[in-house]
């Protein structure tokens, strides 16, 4: 949907434009109800703010829908297409490489009981296993902000994507 299908959009159709931009109601409300947009980079001003800071549950709630890394998103609508586009540098990685995203994503989770989450567009399967293994450190008060800065530039991202040319 264009920008300008989206600025003349009735509000339940706009909602669900963006939904798989980032499933948090209070963001996609702030995004809609800013309309209309001159820009595309004010719509993206616009959802850099919104909503913030963005609770545990809307952040524990938006990542129930994103894939681990390393895995081929399933179904057939916007948001699995814009994780497969998203993950596109993690197809073909050699195998041990796959074995240890795998094994990152399994420690990640068991440590902070969620998917391991990072903006994977533009980054090499090797880069993304880099940056999960350093924020395996992390205690779970200092990844929480890091999570919620990568689930609003995927978010941002997204909304590029879906409102762009």
């Amino acid at each position: 949907m264009a920008l300008e299908a989206f600025n003349l959009s009735d509000r339940d159709r706009a909602r669900e434009a963006i939904r798989a931009c980032v499933d948090i109601d209070r963001w996609i409300d702030a995004v809609v109800d800013a309309r209309p947009y001159s820009s595309l980079q004010e719509a993206l001003a616009v959802a850099a703010d919104a909503a913030s800071p963005w609770t545990l549950a809307e952040i524990d709630g938006a990542l129930a829908h994103h894939p681990r890394i390393g895995e081929r998103p399933r179904g057939s609508g916007t948001e699995a297409a814009l994780s497969r586009s998203e993950q596109a540098g993690v197809d073909g990685s050699d195998a041990s490489v796959a074995t240890a995203l795998e094994s990152g994503n399994r420690a990640y989770e068991e440590r902070f009981g969620r998917v391991f989450l990072i903006r994977a567009a533009g980054r090499t399967a090797a880069e993304i296993l880099e940056e999960l293994r350093g924020r395996l450190v992390h205690s779970p008060e200092e990844e929480l902000p890091v999570v919620a800065r990568q689930l609003r530039e995927i978010a941002l991202l997204r909304l590029e994507g879906v409102l762009g040319p």
